[in-house]
C-alpha cells in the first residue's frame, strides 16, 4: 500500500478521497489554486502545495507537469485524479507513469479507447455490448450525414464525438430540421472541444439513463450493480438512485454482464461506469438497453453504490492501484436497501438555474444523511469552478423509506449566504411520478413549471425575519425601546425584490404582536414558551444573518433583505439601457457594435462562468450607444458590458 498520495483535484471529491486515505493510514498531498488557498480540502490534507499562476483551471488544476513535480518533491508515490480536470486525460497518465509514479485509475490506452464516442461504440459492438442504432463513422459530409439520419429514422440525436455535458448535442425530429441542427451542433462542438465531428443516433422516445458501476484489475472485472440517473436537466444529472426502480433480475444480469464485457474488452483497471440508454416505454426489457459511453473514472454519484453494497470504492481504487487483486468476486457482492443522492448547488432556480456565487454564512446538514461537501461555513462559492455545495445522500431498507429520508434531509439542510436549488430538489423528491418510480430523462422538462414554483412565504416567515432584524429574539425585551413608553417599532424588508414593512408591538418580555401594512389581514402573535419563540403555532425557525441578508431556514431557505426605506425608491426597477454581467466571469464574445440596432431578446454577449456559457440579451429594442467590454475581459458581477441609447419618452 502507498504511504502517501497526491490528489490532483479540489472540492468535495478531494475531501472524499482524503477521508478514505486517512482511514487507511495513507498520507495525502493537496494542490490548490489562488482561489482555493483557504479551501476545505487544503485544510484536510497532510500537506498542501500552491499550484499555478491564477484561479482558472487552465492556470492551476490542469497543469499536469507541475502536479507531477509536486508529487515527486513531496514524496507521493501515486496520484489520484478525482473526476473532471485531468481524470480522463491519457497524456497525463503517460506522464505520471513516465515520472515513476502510479496513476490511481485506468491505463492511458483504456482511456483513449473510450475517449471518442464513435470509436468506443465500434469497440463495444465487437465486444458484444448492445449499441444504439446509428452512424458512428468518419465521413462528416453534411449530405452523407443527412442520408444516414434519414435511414435511421426520426427522431435522431446529433452528438459530438468528443466531450460531454450536453454540448454539441441536438435533437432533430424532422428531416427538414437536420441541416441547421447539424451546423449548430458542429459549431458548439468546435468551441467546446476543438473537434467538430459528430455521430448520429436513433433517439429513444421515453429514455431512461441507467449506468453500471464496474471495477477491474486490468484483466478481470466485476460489476457493483446499477444506478438510475434519469432525473436530468439539460443532460446534467440532478438526483441519482441505486438500484434502478423497476429493475428485474434478468435485466440486472444482462446489463451487469454487458458492463463487465465492456471493461474487460479494454483491460480496465480501477473504478469506471458504463452508461446505457434504456427504453422505458414498456418496462425494462433485456432487448431494450444500449451502450452510450464509458466514464473511465470515479463518478460523482458513486456514493449511492457504496451505500447499497457496503463497498468503499476509493479504498478499492487504492488497493488495486497498489498492486492488489480485486477485493471481491462477483458472487461476493449483493444489494442491501436503496439509496438516493441529490446534488445541492448554488444556483438561482427562478432565474433559469443561473449559477450563483457568495460566501456561505451558514451550512448545516442533518445527521440522518451523508453529506459529501468540499465547503464549510465561511467558504466562498467561486465563479471559477462548479458551484456544487454538497451531495446529500441517504439510504433506507426500501425505496419508499429512502425517498422519505431524502425529503426530510433536504428539508433540514440549512444554507445561508447564497441562493440554492434546495426547493427544486425538495419538489423533485415529492413528485408523485418520481415516487412511483415513473422516471425518465424528460420528467423535469415536462413538469418544470410545477417543480420551480416559488416556496410559500407566510406572515410567520416575515415576522421571524423582522425579529432577527430588530434583535428581538435573544436580547432583553427592552432592546431598542424606552421603558414605560409605547413599545412599537417597524422595519423595512424585502423578499425576492418585493419590499414590505413589518410593525411590532411588544407586550412584555414573552409576547410580540406583528402586523404588515401592505397586508392588513396578516397578523402574527409571537409567544415565548419554555425558552423558545412560537409564531402562529409553529416554533421560530433557525436563521442566520450576514450583513443585511437574513436567511430563514424554512421552505428550504428563504432570503430576506433589510431595506433602507430612503434607498428603496432608487433601487426599484432596473436600468434597461445597461446590460450587466449577472456574475463574475470571462467575456467569451461580444456581438454588439456602437450604432447597431438591436431587438429585445437579441444576444449581445456571452459570459463564461462556472463552466457554463450564459447569453446576455437586450432588455428592449434600441440602438447600442457603447460597448464597454471586449472578448477576453474578466469582469465582476454587475459590470456594465453594453449600454443602449436612452429610449425616447
Amino acid at each position: 500500500m502507498f504511504d502517501k498520495i497526491l490528489i490532483a483535484n479540489r472540492g468535495e471529491i478531494a475531501c472524499r478521497v482524503m477521508e478514505t486515505a486517512r482511514a487507511m493510514g495513507v498520507k495525502t498531498v493537496a494542490v490548490y489554486s489562488d482561489a482555493d488557498r483557504g479551501a476545505k480540502h487544503v485544510a484536510m490534507a497532510d500537506e498542501a502545495c500552491h499550484i499555478g499562476t491564477g484561479p482558472a483551471p487552465a492556470d492551476s488544476y490542469l497543469l499536469g507537469d507541475e502536479i507531477i513535480a509536486i508529487a515527486q518533491s513531496t514524496g507521493a508515490q501515486a496520484i489520484h485524479p478525482g473526476y473532471g480536470f485531468l481524470s480522463e486525460n491519457p497524456d497525463f497518465v503517460d506522464a505520471v507513469e513516465a515520472a515513476g509514479l502510479t496513476f490511481i485509475g485506468p491505463s492511458a490506452d483504456a482511456i483513449r479507447k473510450m475517449g471518442l464516442k464513435d470509436a468506443a461504440k465500434v469497440l463495444m459492438e465487437e465486444a458484444g455490448v448492445p449499441v444504439v442504432p446509428g452512424y458512428h463513422g468518419t465521413n462528416q459530409d453534411a449530405g452523407f450525414l443527412q442520408e444516414q439520419a434519414d435511414q435511421i429514422g426520426y427522431p435522431v440525436l446529433i452528438k459530438a464525438v468528443a466531450g460531454g455535458g450536453g454540448k454539441g448535442m441536438r435533437l432533430v425530429e424532422a428531416a427538414g430540421d437536420f441541416a441547421e441542427a447539424l451546423k449548430s451542433a458542429q459549431g458548439e462542438a468546435t468551441t467546446a472541444f476543438g473537434n467538430p465531428d459528430v455521430l448520429i443516433e436513433k433517439y429513444i422516445q421515453q429514455p431512461r439513463h441507467i449506468e453500471v458501476q464496474v471495477f477491474g484489475d486490468g484483466i478481470h472485472a466485476v460489476h457493483l450493480f446499477e444506478r438510475d440517473c434519469s432525473l436530468q436537466r439539460r443532460h446534467q444529472k440532478v438526483i441519482e438512485e441505486a438500484p434502478a426502480p423497476g429493475m428485474t433480475p434478468e435485466m440486472r444480469e444482462a446489463m451487469g454482464q454487458a458492463g463487465v464485457r465492456a471493461a474487460e474488452a479494454i483491460g480496465y483497471k480501477g473504478a469506471g461506469t458504463v452508461e446505457f440508454i434504456v427504453d422505458g416505454s414498456d418496462g425494462l426489457r433485456t432487448d431494450g438497453f444500449w451502450f452510450m459511453e464509458m466514464n473511465t473514472r470515479l463518478q460523482v454519484e458513486h456514493p449511492v453504490t457504496e451505500l447499497i453494497t457496503g463497498v468503499d470504492l476509493v479504498e478499492w481504487q487504492l488497493r488495486v492501484a497498489s498492486g492488489e487483486s480485486l477485493p471481491a468476486q462477483q458472487d461476493d457482492l449483493s444489494i442491501t436497501g436503496h439509496a438516493f443522492e441529490a446534488r445541492l448547488y448554488a444556483e438561482d432556480v427562478p432565474k433559469g438555474f443561473l449559477p450563483a456565487t457568495g460566501t456561505l454564512t451558514h451550512l448545516s446538514f442533518p445527521e440522518s444523511c451523508r453529506a459529501d461537501s468540499g465547503v464549510r461555513a465561511g467558504d466562498t462559492i467561486s465563479p471559477w469552478y462548479d458551484p456544487m455545495i454538497s451531495k446529500v445522500i441517504v439510504h433506507g431498507p426500501t425505496r419508499a423509506i429512502a425517498l422519505s429520508r431524502l425529503s426530510q434531509a433536504l428539508a433540514e439542510t440549512e444554507v445561508g449566504g447564497t441562493v440554492t436549488n434546495l426547493a427544486f430538489l425538495g419538489a423533485l423528491a415529492a413528485h408523485e411520478g418520481f415516487a412511483a418510480g415513473e422516471v425518465d430523462t424528460g420528467l423535469i422538462a415536462r413538469d418544470l413549471e410545477q417543480l420551480v414554483k416559488a416556496p410559500e412565504v407566510k406572515p410567520e416567515h416575515k415576522a421571524a425575519a423582522a425579529m432577527q432584524a430588530l434583535g428581538l429574539i435573544d436580547g432583553s425585551w427592552e432592546t431598542g425601546f424606552t421603558l414605560w413608553s409605547d413599545m412599537r417599532r417597524s422595519v423595512h424588508l424585502s423578499y425576492q425584490g418585493e419590499p414590505f414593512e413589518a410593525m411590532v408591538e411588544v407586550d412584555g418580555p414573552d409576547r410580540q404582536l406583528w402586523e404588515f401594512p401592505e397586508d392588513p389581514d396578516a397578523q402574527v402573535c409571537a409567544n415565548r414558551i419554555g425558552g423558545g419563540w412560537v409564531l402562529g403555532g409553529d416554533r421560530l425557525p433557525a436563521m442566520s444573518q450576514s450583513g443585511n441578508t437574513i436567511t430563514v431556514f424554512d421552505g428550504y431557505g428563504l432570503q430576506f433583505e433589510v431595506v433602507d426605506p430612503l434607498e428603496r425608491a432608487s433601487a426599484a426597477g432596473g436600468d434597461q439601457n445597461v446590460i450587466e454581467a449577472p456574475m463574475p466571469g470571462l467575456v467569451k464574445a461580444v456581438f454588439a457594435e456602437a450604432g447597431q440596432s438591436v431587438k429585445e431578446g437579441e444576444r449581445l454577449a456571452i459570459l463564461e462562468a462556472m463552466k457554463m456559457e450564459h447569453s446576455l440579451l437586450a432588455a428592449r429594442d434600441g440602438v447600442v450607444a457603447e460597448v464597454l467590454a471586449a472578448a477576453g475581459d474578466q469582469v465582476e458581477a454587475g459590470a456594465a458590458l453594453v449600454r443602449l441609447e436612452e429610449a425616447d419618452s
